[in-house]
């Protein structure tokens, strides 16, 4: 798929997604006059989608009716519900060291190899009957290691509300 994107102060610009290998200089293209947007809501939780939001999970299409440019602004600050409940992760010593705020986004960042995956999958697996929606997402996360991820979901019988996407 070509996209375009947001027009900005440099003019605009396209994206190319998918097979871009047989597009060469003189091939004809055709725009989709689209800005790029992903599916949002309900219907992907529990799935394991990519960067575009498309099923990698094998469950089939996630048709969704809320989409979501991907270039838009984060809520304002203010417009945001104050943290007033604390998340635990089920991990006693990042509990003791770290308090996590329910609704709050986390990031984890550390060295290759140092458990910030586990850290991550253990809390999804610990959210089970808490009302708690949790997304990951895999920045640079091998398809393998993804996919153990999942399986690891399954093996624990989980069906605590998550979505999966990593973007490679």
């Amino acid at each position: 798929a070509v996209v375009s994107t947001q027009s900005g102060h440099y003019g605009r610009g396209i994206i190319i997604y998918g097979e871009f290998k047989q597009i060469q200089e003189g091939s004809k293209v055709k725009r989709t006059k689209k800005i790029l947007q992903v599916p949002v809501g309900d219907k992907l939780i529990g799935r394991v989608v990519n960067s575009l939001g498309e099923s990698i999970d094998g469950k089939g299409e996630i048709v969704s009716d809320k989409y979501r440019f991907v270039e838009s602004p984060a809520p304002d600050i203010a417009m945001r519900k104050s943290v007033s409940e604390s998340m635990q992760t089920g991990i006693k010593a990042v509990d003791a060291m770290i308090p996590i705020g329910r609704g709050q986004r986390q990031l984890i960042i550390g060295d290759r190899g140092t458990g910030k995956t586990s850290i991550a999958m253990d809390t999804i697996i610990n959210q089970k009957g808490n009302d708690v929606i949790c997304v990951y997402v895999g920045i640079g996360q091998k398809e393998s290691t993804i996919a153990s991820n999942v399986e690891i979901k399954k093996e624990k019988s989980t069906d605590c509300d998550s979505a999966l996407i990593p973007l490679l």
